[in-house]
């Protein structure tokens, strides 16, 4: 039972992929892929955009942290200037703060400058491989429609009663051959009569001239005998 369980499986799996072969466009599945590298494209994009937004931003903090920086150093000195070391210590040590702050912004900044650098690099490519797969797109569709066309030829051809219209033409052509030979034998038995009743006629016509002629020659005769 499980044998035979399994069999039909495999029948109705094989059939389901066969519909499915069948039911595949190729043009259309070229375009929905197209269309997936394109949203896959525009997301990369977004990626890439948020990114570059991104290391932008750590530099304007560097920068920022920097003059800071500077501004602390600039306090620590006039504290001590002014004797107030206590407030000069509370600025070192703010400063020192912001040192550790900008080690770290200027560590991440490095790494979403490559961050940056590396999608900028894989979009370009994806770019690229999107736009090699939309020119093989419009080969592969012309090939697709040719290659359709004559398939719907060779199939018209297959399933078409050709060869019996072929069939068909010889047998009248035979036919049609066939009436004008009977025509023809026709007007030849009626040519050969007409002929024939011709002659008839014209050795009728000769039967009655001579006789006519042996009737004038006889008279002829007879009036010279009797003078």
């Amino acid at each position: 039972m499980f044998e035979l369980f399994k069999r039909v499986k495999t029948v109705v799996a094989a059939e389901l992929h066969a519909m499915v072969d069948k039911a595949e466009n190729p043009v259309h599945l070229m375009d929905q892929y197209l269309r997936e590298m394109n949203q896959e494209v525009s997301e990369a994009e977004r990626a890439t955009a948020k990114m570059i937004a991104e290391e932008r931003l750590l530099g304007k903090k560097i920068a920022n942290q920097k003059e800071l920086l500077d501004v602390r150093q600039s306090q620590a000195v006039e504290a001590l200037q002014s004797q107030k070391e206590d407030l000069a210590k509370k600025v070192i040590e703010d400063k020192m703060r912001l040192q550790k702050e900008l080690v770290q912004l200027e560590e991440l900044h490095t790494m979403t400058l490559q961050h940056v650098v590396d999608l900028k690099e894989k979009l370009s490519v994806m770019k690229s491989e999107y736009r090699e797969m939309e020119l093989k797109r419009n080969t592969l569709a012309a090939r697709a429609h040719a290659a359709q066309a004559k398939s719907s030829i060779n199939q018209v051809l297959s399933t078409s009663h050709s060869e019996g219209a072929k069939s068909g033409f010889a047998r009248m052509e035979e036919k049609v051959a066939r009436e004008e030979a009977k025509a023809q034998a026709w007007e030849e038995l009626n040519g050969g009569n007409r002929s024939l009743e011709e002659e008839l006629k014209e050795w009728t016509l000769e039967n009655e001239v001579e006789a006519e002629l042996n009737k004038l020659k006889s008279m002829i005769q007879e009036e010279k005998q009797s003078s």
